[in-house]
């Protein structure tokens, strides 16, 4: 893939793994950020930073030169902030050649552990992921309307370095929640980059691709697997009902939702192989320090 010039909405933890990726192959990286603080420590690096927080005025000039767009915003209350302000911007730039929208595998609900790919309904019970879907539906919208090459990323629960069940465990944090059967899909990090590269090599506007690992399992299992590589003392198991006295309304409703997700799609279209294919080889590597 020859070196382009890319511009990230949110160049948050997902969109600056990609970043540097691509900076390190030459491509000329752009996008936005909420705090000046943040665009000043950007710039510094190389990446051409401006400041958006929503509700701001577009300036279509930051997208000049642009030949591929990568959104990680979320959608609030009131929509996608991205598509707010550039959406008219972004339905007339016919010179893209790719443009990703990172959304979530909570779009799917809850299917009580059954499987779900990206041929399975929408049905999103939590608000968070109506706001999601609804935004998926718009982005969709641009390319059914006006050809841009949108494709969709459904993201499950993102870790990596910094920001693992490690560092619980190492803060004394860590607990293990039994409620046996109800699993969650991950993705590393860096296999998120893998795909969206992937991806921009091969476009296929109007596609939609799950992002996650190839097993999905209860979070109390990668816990103990996460003590056991740390050395640490595995916490005793905590019965859901107890455990869910504590949580934040947040937090209860990452508990609302049961499924397992399929990744067939981004090995059979993109050609991905995932470097942490399990939680297991994204431990050990985060533990020895990778």
């Amino acid at each position: 893939m020859e070196p382009g010039s890319l511009f990230c909405f949110g160049l948050g933890y997902s969109a600056m793994r990609l970043a540097n990726r691509l900076k390190a192959e030459g491509w000329h990286i752009a996008g936005t950020c909420r705090e000046a603080e943040q665009a000043e420590k950007l710039r510094a690096a190389g990446i051409d930073a401006h400041v958006f927080a929503g509700g701001d005025v577009a300036d279509a000039v930051w997208l000049e030169g642009a030949t591929h767009v990568l959104s990680s915003v979320p959608p609030g209350q009131a929509g996608d902030p991205v598509l707010a302000a550039f959406g008219g911007i972004l339905a007339e730039r016919h010179d893209l050649a790719w443009v990703g929208y990172l959304s979530t595998t909570g779009v799917y609900g809850d299917t009580g552990g059954q499987w779900v790919d990206e041929a399975t309904p929408v049905q999103a019970n939590v608000e968070r992921s109506r706001h999601r879907a609804q935004a998926e539906r718009q982005w969709l919208g641009l390319h059914a309307d006006h050809g841009l090459p949108v494709h969709l990323f459904r993201l499950a629960g993102i870790y990596g370095p910094g920001r693992s069940p490690l560092e619980r465990i190492k803060a004394g944090r860590a607990r293990r929640i039994d409620k046996p059967g109800h699993r969650f899909s991950r993705i590393h990090v860096d296999d998120i980059a893998t795909v969206l590269m992937a991806s921009m090599a091969r476009p296929n506007p109007g596609a939609i691709y799950n992002v996650c690992d190839d097993e999905p399992v209860e979070p109390a299992t990668v816990t103990a697997f996460g003590c056991e590589l740390l050395g640490a003392e595995v916490p005793a198991l905590i019965p859901f009902a107890e455990a869910a006295k504590s949580m934040t309304p947040m937090g209860l409703t990452f508990w609302q939702d049961n499924r397992r997700v399929r990744n067939d799609r981004i090995k059979r279209e993109l050609g991905v192989t995932l470097a942490y294919p399990t939680y297991r080889e994204g431990l050990r590597a985060l533990a020895g320090g990778a």
